[in-house]
C-alpha cells in the first residue's frame, strides 16, 4: 500500500500577517484582536473614538477613530494604515447595530435608514476602502459579518437589521465574485451571543430588547448563549491557509439555533 504524507494545515494565518478589524472594540472584536494579537499578527483597528477610550486596544495593537458611516473618516483611516503597511492580507468587518424594537408599520424614515446605513452601506464603505490594500497581499481574505436574523427572524422589531445583515450574506457572494480568485470572501452569521449587542451595541446608547435570552437558550441545541470566544476560531480560520478553497460562503455559528 501506497504511504501518504499529508503537510500539516495551518489553521490560523500567518505570524506577521496584517488583519484590519472595523468594530475591534465591540465585544466579539475584543476577543478577536486579543487572539489574533497573541498569535502574532500584525493588527490595526477601527472604531468609534468612544469605543476606543472605553475599551483601550491592547499593547502591540494600533486603533484609528472611525465612524463606518462617514467616507471621510475610512478614507483617513486606511490612509494612516497605508503609511505603516504595504498590503492588507485580512480584513474583518464587526459593525453593525440595532436599536429601540419598532414594527415596521411604526417606524419612520430616519429610523431605518440610521440601521441600514451603520450596517450594510457601511460595509460597502468599509470594503471599497480596503480592497486595494487587499489586492497587494499575496493571500488576502475578507470576512463580513451577517447574523442568523439574515436568515430567521424570530422577534419583531429587528426588521431593518435582519434585512441589512440579509444584505450582507449577498454582499459577501457579489465580493466572491467580483475579486475571485485572488480575494476570498466569506461572512461570519453569529447566533444568540451575550455581548453589549442585545443592548444598541458598543458605543451607542442603551436600549431594550425583545429577546427573551431564558427562553432562546430552551430552543439551542447546545443549551447556552454564545460568547465571543466561540466565534474566534472560525474567524480565524476562515482567514487561513486551511481555508484556501472556501469563498462565498456564510459559517453560522449558533449552537444549532438555526441550521
Amino acid at each position: 500500500m501506497a504511504n501518504y504524507s499529508f503537510p500539516a494545515l495551518q489553521m490560523v494565518p500567518a505570524v506577521g500577517d496584517t488583519i484590519v478589524i472595523a468594530g475591534g472594540c465591540g465585544g466579539i472584536g475584543r476577543s478577536l484582536v486579543a487572539a489574533a494579537n497573541e498569535i502574532g499578527l500584525n493588527v490595526f483597528v477601527l472604531d468609534l473614538q468612544c469605543s476606543i477610550d472605553d475599551f483601550p486596544v491592547p499593547q502591540g495593537v494600533t486603533a484609528f477613530s472611525c465612524d463606518a458611516t462617514k467616507p471621510a473618516d475610512i478614507a483617513s483611516a486606511f490612509q494612516e494604515i497605508a503609511k505603516n503597511v504595504n498590503a492588507i492580507d485580512h480584513f474583518v468587518n464587526l459593525v453593525g447595530f440595532t436599536k429601540e424594537q419598532i414594527n415596521i408599520a411604526d417606524m419612520d424614515d430616519e429610523e431605518w435608514d440610521e440601521i441600514i446605513d451603520g450596517t450594510l452601506k457601511s460595509a460597502f464603505l468599509l470594503v471599497r476602502a480596503a480592497i486595494p490594500l487587499l489586492r497587494k497581499s499575496a493571500s488576502p481574505s475578507i470576512l463580513n459579518t451577517a447574523s442568523t436574523f439574515g436568515v430567521d427572524v424570530p422577534v419583531s422589531g429587528y426588521g431593518p437589521y435582519s434585512v441589512a445583515k440579509a444584505g450582507i450574506i449577498n454582499f459577501t457572494r457579489v465580493l466572491a465574485t467580483e475579486e475571485g480568485p485572488h480575494i476570498r470572501v466569506n461572512a461570519l452569521a453569529p447566533g444568540l451571543i451575550d455581548t453589549q449587542f442585545l443592548k444598541g451595541g458598543t458605543g451607542r446608547a442603551e436600549k431594550s430588547s425583545r429577546i427573551d435570552g431564558n427562553r432562546v437558550v430552551t430552543t439551542i441545541p447546545l443549551q447556552r448563549i454564545g460568547t465571543p470566544n466561540d466565534l474566534v476560531g472560525m474567524m480565524l480560520f476562515l482567514a487561513s491557509p486551511a481555508a484556501s478553497y472556501i469563498t462565498s460562503q456564510t459559517m453560522h455559528v449558533n449552537g444549532g439555533l438555526w441550521s
